[in-house]
C-alpha cells in the first residue's frame, strides 16, 4: 500500500474499535455504537419490488440515506447488493416487448394484434443487462449526499486464489480510504453454479452460493466491526415466521441453531433463513458482529440501519458471550405466567406475602444497608446521595407503608362494582382484575423497588423493574427479598428486576409483552419514555409545573404558611410550587411584602413574569418561559386580575399537576381548574399518594383517562364483564339489540372505607 496521511493515519488507529483488539466480535448491543467498519448487505426481497421485476426505489433511497450518513460520520461503508437481476428483467421485458408490438403493427394487416407474451428471461443474461443500469442508480443516490461510489464485482475464485484475493483485498482498502462507499456484487453473468459440497467449511473457507456468503466472506476478509444483513423478515424466529408460537430471537447464539425450525426461502433470491444464519455464525466466528433484520418495513425501513448502529434492539443480534440469567424477553414472559397465579391467589395470601416482606425489610437491614452503602460509596455527587440514601428510621417507614397496602389488598382484585339482573337468571358483573404485566422505570431512589412491588402484588400486576445503575446493589438486595416474599406462594417469579444492558427504548418495545408503564424519574425520563412508548400506555407526568394563586380575599396567616411549604419544604420534588400567582389587588400590600421578605429569608431566586416586572422599575430577572419546572429554590411571580384570569392562565401554561388557591372563596376555582389536583387552602405538597391515604403511589398521573393524581392500588386495576347465564341466546334481545326484559340493578356490598395513616414522603 502507499503510505498514508498522518491524518488518516489517525483515522485508522480510531477505527480498530477497542472490543475488536483480539478479533473479537462485539458482545452486548451497546458496543455496536463503535463499530467503524460497516458492511450492508441487501437481499433481493429489500432491493426488488414486489413484481420482481425492477427495483424498489424507496426502500433503495433510504438506505442510500443511512449509509451516507454513516459514512459521513467517519465510519467506514460497504454494501453487498442484489437487484441486477431484477433491474435487468425489467429492462429486457421492456426492450422485448417493445419489439414485439413493433412487428406486429407491420405484419398485422386487418388482423387484430394478438396477445403479447414475454418469454422466459435467463438470469445471467438479465444480470449482464441490468448491473450498469443498477451501479447508475446507486451512483445518483449517494451524489446527492456528495459521496462517491465504486462498483466490484466478484466471484467464488476472487477469494479461493490466493493473489485475486489480496488484490481484492488491496482494491478495497484504498477505496475506503478514499473515503468511497464500494458496491460489492456477485458476477452473475459468469459466475458458474455452486458446489454442492463446499458450504461453509471452517473459518478459511466460504462458498460464494449468493449473496448472504458473500458479505460474510467479504466481511470476514475486511476485518469488519459490523455486519447488517437486510431482508424481508424481522429477524431470526425460533419457528418460521407466520406460525402461531413463532417468537423472534432477540440475541443469538452459536450454540442455539440445533433448537431452529426454518421455513420457506424468500419469494426472490437464492438464500433462504437458513442461508443467513449459516453466513451469519461463519463471520461471528472470523470475527464480525452480526445482525439480521427487516428492511422492507416500511415505518422501519428508514431507519433500520441507523438504529442498529446506535445499539437499538432491532432484529437478531448474533453474540457469542450468553448472558448468565434469561433475556428481558424471557423475564417477562415468566412474570406475566407468574403474575396469573399471584393474581388467582386469595386476598389473605397476597396480603401475607406483602406482610412478610415489610418484616423482611427489618430483620434484613444490615445487610440492605451494606449494600445501600457501596452504592453510596461509588455516588458521584451530593444530590445522588440524597436519593440513593437508605436508613433504619426510612426502612421502618417503608414496613409501615407496606402494612398498609396489605391491609388495603384484601378488598381489590376481584371486587364487584356493579351487578345487574339483565333477565332470569342472567346476571352481569362488573368486577376488577389486574391490568397484566406492569414496567415500572425509576432512577437513584431504592425505596422505590419495596413500594411498587407490594402495590403490583396487592393488586395481581406482574412487575418488571428496571432500576437505576447507581443503586444496582441496593436494588439486588431488595429484589432478593421481595422473591423471597413472594416464594412463600409459589410466585416467585410474579417480580422481575431487569438488570441487563436494556435500554429504555428496548423496553419500550415489548408491546406485545407490557400493558403499562409507569416512570417514576425526572421529567426527562418521562419525556424519554413517553416518545419511546408508542405502543404501550405510559402512566405517569412529564412535567410538575405546579402554581398557586394567592386571592384578593386571601387570609395573610394561610398565605405564607402555604406558599413556604409548597415551594420550600422540598423544592425538587414534582409538586414543589414553582408558580406563584398573585391577585394584582395584593400588590403594594403588606401581605405581599411579607410573601417576599419569606421567600429571600428562605433563599429562593425570584424571577419576574411579563406583567409583574411591567410594574417594577427594578424588577428580579424577567423569566424566560412561563412554563419552566425550577426543581430548585427559584420561583416566577406573576400577577393576574382575576380568579379567572388566574384559571386561563394555569390551562395555557400549567401541566395539570397539581394547583392551589388561597382564598376564602374558591368554589369557581374548584369547578373550572382541570388539573389532577387542585387544592383549596394546602400546600401543593399534600399531592401525594401517602398523604392521600393511599399506603403509597407508583407516580402521579396527568392523563385524563384511567387514574389522575397520586395513583395507588386502586389505580392499577382495570375492570371486566362477567355474565352469568342459563342457556340465554341472542334471539332473547330485539333485532335492535334492546332487551326484552327490564334491567334491575342488584345490590353490591361495598367495602368499608380503610382506615390509613399517612406517612410523610421523605
Amino acid at each position: 500500500h502507499k503510505p498514508f496521511p498522518k491524518c488518516r493515519l489517525v483515522t485508522c488507529i480510531l477505527s480498530v474499535s477497542l472490543a475488536r483488539a483480539n478479533g473479537n466480535s462485539y458482545a452486548h448491543r451497546g458496543e455496536l455504537r463503535q463499530a467503524k467498519r460497516i458492511v450492508v448487505k441487501l437481499g433481493s426481497a429489500v432491493v426488488t419490488r414486489g413484481d420482481e421485476c425492477g427495483l424498489a426505489l424507496g426502500r433503495l433511497a433510504s438506505v442510500v440515506e443511512q449509509v451516507a450518513m454513516l459514512q459521513n460520520q467517519g465510519r467506514e461503508m460497504m454494501i453487498v447488493t442484489s437487484g441486477a437481476v431484477a433491474f435487468g428483467k425489467q429492462r429486457l421485458r421492456h426492450e422485448i416487448l417493445l419489439s414485439q408490438s413493433v412487428r406486429q403493427a407491420l405484419h398485422s394487416g386487418q388482423n387484430q394484434l394478438k396477445d403479447m407474451s414475454v418469454p422466459v428471461l435467463e438470469a445471467r443474461a438479465c444480470a449482464a443487462a441490468g448491473q450498469s443500469g443498477l451501479m447508475a442508480l446507486y451512483e445518483a443516490m449517494f451524489t446527492q449526499y456528495s459521496t462517491c461510489t465504486a462498483q466490484v464485482l466478484v466471484t467464488n475464485l476472487d477469494f479461493h486464489d490466493d493473489q485475486k484475493r489480496q488484490n481484492l483485498n488491496s482494491t478495497l482498502q484504498e477505496l475506503l480510504r478514499m473515503n468511497i462507499v464500494p458496491i460489492i456484487n456477485t458476477n452473475d453473468a459468469v459466475v458458474p453454479p455452486p458446489e454442492p459440497n463446499s458450504d461453509l467449511q471452517g473459518v478459511n473457507v466460504i462458498s460464494i452460493k449468493d449473496n448472504d456468503s458473500l458479505a460474510a466472506r467479504l466481511a470476514v476478509e475486511m476485518k469488519a466491526d459490523l455486519l447488517i444483513a437486510l431482508s424481508d423478515v424481522e429477524g431470526l424466529y425460533d419457528s418460521p415466521p407466520g406460525s402461531d408460537d413463532a417468537k423472534l430471537i432477540d440475541i443469538f447464539y452459536p450454540g442455539d441453531q440445533q433448537s431452529i425450525t426454518y421455513g420457506t426461502k424468500s419469494r426472490v433470491g437464492l438464500g433462504g433463513m437458513e442461508a443467513k444464519v449459516k453466513a451469519a455464525l461463519w463471520a461471528l466466528q472470523g470475527g464480525t458482529s452480526v445482525v439480521i433484520a427487516n428492511g422492507t418495513h416500511p415505518k422501519v425501513t428508514g431507519h433500520v440501519i441507523t438504529d442498529i448502529v446506535e445499539g437499538k434492539k432491532v432484529g437478531t443480534f448474533f453474540s457469542e458471550v450468553k448472558p448468565a440469567g434469561p433475556t428481558v424477553e424471557q423475564q417477562t414472559e415468566m412474570a406475566r405466567n407468574s403474575g396469573r397465579t399471584l393474581a388467582a391467589l386469595h386476598p389473605d395470601q397476597r396480603g401475607a406475602i406483602i406482610c412478610h416482606l415489610a418484616d423482611l425489610l427489618v430483620e434484613k437491614k444490615e445487610e440492605i444497608l451494606a449494600a445501600n452503602k457501596t452504592d453510596m460509596d461509588l455516588a458521584a455527587n451530593a444530590a445522588l446521595l440524597n436519593r440513593l440514601s437508605l436508613s433504619p428510621a426510612k426502612l421502618n417507614s417503608l414496613a409501615i407503608g407496606l402494612r398498609q397496602i396489605a391491609l388495603a389488598s384484601q378488598d381489590s382484585v376481584g371486587r364487584v362494582l356493579r351487578r345487574t339482573r339483565v333477565a332470569h337468571n342472567l346476571e352481569l358483573e362488573q368486577i376488577t382484575v389486574p391490568i397484566g404485566v406492569l414496567l415500572v422505570i425509576f432512577e437513584a431512589r431504592p425505596d422505590c423497588l419495596p413500594q411498587v412491588s407490594a402495590l403490583a402484588i396487592a393488586s395481581g400486576n406482574a412487575l418488571l423493574a428496571k432500576g437505576g445503575k447507581e443503586a444496582a446493589n441496593t436494588n439486588r438486595v431488595l429484589h432478593e427479598l421481595t422473591q423471597e416474599a413472594l416464594d412463600i406462594h409459589g410466585v416467585k417469579e410474579a417480580v422481575q428486576l431487569v438488570s441487563t444492558r436494556e435500554e429504555v427504548e428496548d423496553l419500550c418495545r415489548l408491546d406485545k409483552m407490557i400493558d403499562l408503564i409507569i416512570p417514576r424519574g425526572s421529567s426527562a425520563l418521562v419525556r424519554n419514555i413517553q416518545r419511546a412508548a408508542k405502543s404501550i400506555p405510559v402512566l405517569g407526568h412529564s412535567e410538575g409545573i405546579c402554581h398557586i394563586y394567592v386571592d384578593s380575599e386571601a387570609a395573610i396567616d394561610k398565605v405564607i404558611k402555604i406558599v413556604r411549604d409548597s415551594k420550600c419544604d422540598y423544592p425538587a420534588a414534582c409538586n414543589a410550587m414553582e408558580t406563584l400567582l398573585v391577585h394584582r389587588d395584593i400588590l403594594r400590600t403588606t401581605l405581599f411584602d411579607q410573601i417576599i421578605d419569606m421567600l429571600r429569608t428562605e433563599r429562593v431566586k425570584i424571577h419576574a413574569g411579563p406583567r409583574f416586572a411591567s410594574y417594577l422599575t427594578f424588577s428580579p430577572s424577567e423569566v424566560k418561559s412561563l412554563r419552566t419546572e425550577y426543581g430548585d429554590l427559584e420561583c416566577c411571580i406573576e400577577v393576574v386580575d382575576s380568579m379567572q384570569e388566574a384559571i386561563d392562565h394555569i390551562h395555557r401554561y400549567g401541566s395539570s399537576h397539581t394547583d392551589v388557591i388561597v382564598t376564602e372563596n374558591a368554589e369557581q376555582f374548584l369547578q373550572q381548574l382541570d388539573s389532577a389536583c387542585v387544592f383549596w387552602n394546602a400546600s401543593s405538597r399534600f399531592a401525594d399518594g401517602y398523604r392521600f391515604g393511599l399506603g403509597a403511589e407508583v407516580g402521579i398521573s396527568t392523563a385524563r383517562i384511567h387514574a389522575r393524581g397520586p395513583v395507588g392500588l386502586e389505580g392499577l386495576l382495570t375492570t371486566k364483564w362477567v355474565l352469568r347465564g342459563d342457556g340465554h341466546t341472542a334471539a332473547d334481545f330485539s333485532e335492535h339489540g334492546t332487551l326484552k326484559y327490564l334491567h334491575e340493578n342488584l345490590p353490591v356490598t361495598q367495602p368499608q372505607p380503610r382506615q390509613m395513616t399517612a406517612q410523610r414522603e421523605d
